[in-house]
């Protein structure tokens, strides 16, 4: 593993992403939000689209795991779910490259197997991360060769829903950590500094956090509820 990448071993990466109904969607915007992440410590980005990853670059001198959202008719997947993306992304050579990893139907009904070698057979030297929902998907994933796995999707995937309670995420990770032999990378339902600490603790390689630090619009939600569900007091 190089240097830039094992600088990212028991830190932070955080996700800076904005999707197009986002008010803070602007590449220009997310590489001013990767500047923030590195001022405050991270050590490494999440980032969608060529043209973010491009922006960012400007910005930070930083690991990024790279991926390119995009809706097909056929499939539940979205997470790099082609070649097409595959090829789009090997334009700006992500440090990592994320790909859906679940057991869900692929476009073109490509089975995740086909699609690992395609990308390996084109792509050799690109590490890959599988963003996975369960167990049974990270061993998977695990065997077929992916150089990271990541709980990226558990609890977004209609099997696993109950799953983002965050016992049931805890749980997954340490069974996940038990049974692979490649590098696990923590990510989501992890929306604070201490699930943050505790899954490093429990050994992940690195732990990624997105909304919690990148989404106004989330975190202000949370202040709302807290604000509003409150005893009212009359005066």
């Amino acid at each position: 593993m190089d240097d830039k990448i094992e600088q990212v071993r028991d830190n932070l990466i955080v996700s800076c992403q904005a999707l197009e109904d986002e008010p803070l969607h602007s590449s220009f915007i997310m590489g001013r939000m990767a500047k923030a992440a590195q001022q405050g410590g991270a050590k490494g980005i999440r980032a969608n689209t060529v043209e973010d990853i491009t922006e960012i670059r400007k910005n930070v001198d930083l690991p990024i795991i790279g991926i390119i959202k995009r809706d097909y008719p056929d499939s539940e997947i979205y997470i790099t779910p082609t070649m097409k993306e595959v090829d789009e992304l090997m334009a700006v050579k992500p440090d990592i490259m994320a790909l859906d990893a679940t057991n869900r139907k692929r476009p073109g009904d490509v089975s995740l197997d086909e699609f690992y070698r395609e990308v390996r057979s084109k792509y050799p030297d690109q590490l890959l991360m599988a963003d996975c929902s369960s167990i049974d998907e990270a061993l998977h994933a695990d065997e077929l060769g992916f150089d990271f796995i990541g709980t990226t999707m558990v609890g977004y995937t209609s099997y696993t829903k109950d799953d983002r309670i965050e016992s049931h995420t805890f749980e997954i990770i340490r069974e996940i950590l038990k049974k692979v032999k490649h590098p696990v990378i923590a990510e989501g339902n992890i929306d604070t500094p201490e699930k943050a600490r505790e899954v490093l603790d429990l050994g992940c390689f690195a732990v990624v956090v997105g909304g919690a630090i990148t989404r106004p619009q989330n975190i202000t939600k949370k202040f709302v509820a807290a604000v509003n569900n409150r005893p009212k007091y009359s005066v």
